[in-house]
């Protein structure tokens, strides 16, 4: 005679355990399989720039796509040195990315500060001045930047991409927002023993937001690397020109241009943006995860 199993209110809970276990572990692999295809959205550009600078530009648009090149060609790479000055370019590129990431983190930190932690009059109207400032695209103020960098006589420099580049409102709000994190109680501690306001920015304050200036960094640098428009309207000669203007040129007239060369071209300039986001990488990681606005 079979028995029948009696769930009473002890067995219950063992239940309800056994239940959300499931659940949590089939949520945690539908995560894992969206976290996957998203993955493969974002690296796919990626391999077939790879793959198709490494073939022949008659193999560049088979289709179906080939994610793996059968014959890998690297004279793609050698046309790449042979066509522009590509080592001129980069190094321009570096000059430019690298001058503007420490006047920005100068700028910044020194203004941020001023608006988080000193008061002085018209300080609210100044400061949303400034964000305002965020409002107004590029296109709209190159000629009066332009007429201004002829008056200086810095035309087809790389002083004209450097200088106008160097206050930047959108670090100044960054910046402001980690200052405002840190608490006054350091500022007071150190203001009894009679610190001034420059050892108290520099030794407490700074040290404290450096989480903040690596996401400004690597940011910055990112968007001056790849800057194209600026470039395009200030500098004429090609050895002062950055590599994205460097990688067009490749393209050749009307397009003529063999498609593998080009983006071999692109592969070796991704190089130094990936260097510097490895090395930065804990700290923009750091630096997000502490970036919860206030104030």
């Amino acid at each position: 005679m079979q028995s029948t199993r009696i769930y009473g209110p002890r067995t219950l809970p063992t239940i309800q355990r056994w239940v959300e276990y499931l659940r949590y572990r089939v949520v945690h692999w539908i995560t894992i399989l969206i976290l996957l295809a998203g993955s493969v959205i974002v690296l796919a550009p990626f391999a077939w720039t790879i793959a198709t600078s490494m073939r022949l530009p008659a193999e560049s648009f088979t289709v179906p796509p080939q994610w793996i090149p059968t014959h890998p060609d690297w004279s793609n790479y050698r046309e790449v040195f042979r066509k522009i000055p590509f080592w001129n370019q980069i190094l321009n590129s570096a000059v430019v990315a690298i001058s503007v990431v420490i006047g920005q983190l100068a700028t910044a930190s020194l203004a941020g500060y001023a608006f988080a932690r000193l008061e002085f009059p018209g300080k609210s109207i100044l400061f949303w001045l400034i964000m305002a400032t965020m409002m107004i695209p590029l296109q709209a103020t190159i000629i009066p930047v332009f007429v201004l960098i002829s008056k200086l006589g810095l035309p087809d420099t790389l002083a004209s991409l450097i200088l106008p580049s160097l206050p930047t409102a959108f670090g100044t709000f960054l910046l402001r927002q980690y200052f405002l994190q840190v608490p006054k109680e350091y500022e007071e501690a150190a203001m009894i023993d009679g610190a001034g306001q420059w050892w108290i920015f520099s030794r407490i304050y700074l040290p404290l937001v450096k989480s903040g200036q690596a996401v400004l960094a690597v940011l910055t640098f990112n968007y001056y690397w790849n800057e194209f428009f600026r470039p395009l309207i200030f500098l004429t000669s090609k050895e002062r020109f950055t590599i994205p203007l460097g990688l067009n040129d490749l393209k050749g007239y009307m397009m003529t241009g063999s498609i593998s060369v080009v983006l071999a071209g692109v592969v070796l300039s991704l190089i130094p943006v990936m260097f510097v986001y490895l090395l930065g990488q804990r700290f923009l990681i750091e630096g997000i995860m502490m970036g919860g606005l206030k104030g």
